[in-house]
């Protein structure tokens, strides 16, 4: 272990930021990483999403050598945020009409939010109630503005968060 002016920084010796194997994490900015390190992060990522078969397929794809991905791959690992979840429940009330709930998923898919579960009662009195379950990770503008989005919605009676699992 390398030492600052041979003096262990405090973190060290109290074993911090430290998994049960002895190996230290540390949450770097992308731009400072040497490109092969940043490389086999993207093979990394294209062989879990499936868009490559082959570990010869994705470093050729990312123009990598297949001795530095070896050398690298077990120690780059994607950052999971801040590991709490980024779900959002919202609760519609929906005209009955042909096209409402097509008009709500397209806004949703417009500003990067994924639908996870779609749950719609039977109309009563010309109204629909409607649960989203909505994947917010990628989310490219805030909730609030979600919100008001699906409020100027023509047919969209309410628009109600019931739970923001990504805020606690």
């Amino acid at each position: 272990m390398s030492t600052v002016q041979g003096n262990t920084p405090p973190w060290m010796d109290r074993g911090e930021a430290m998994d049960k194997g002895g190996k230290r994490f540390y949450l770097v900015d992308g731009t400072i990483l040497p490109e092969a390190i940043l490389k086999t992060a993207w093979a990394n990522e294209m062989l879990a999403k499936g868009e490559v078969s082959r570990v010869s397929e994705a470093v050729e794809k990312v123009g990598l050598s297949r001795s530095a991905y070896y050398k690298y791959k077990d120690g780059v690992l994607p950052f999971q945020g801040n590991g709490r979840p980024h779900i959002l429940s919202v609760s519609l009330l929906l005209e009955h009409q042909r096209g409402i709930l097509s008009r709500v998923l397209n806004t949703v898919a417009a500003v990067d939010g994924n639908i996870l579960t779609i749950n719609q009662s039977v109309p009563d009195k010309g109204l629909a109630p409607v649960l989203l379950v909505l994947d917010i990770s990628q989310l490219s503008v805030d909730v609030p503005h979600l919100q008001g989005e699906l409020r100027r919605l023509s047919g969209v009676r309410q628009v109600q968060l019931v739970s923001d699992e990504s805020s606690k």
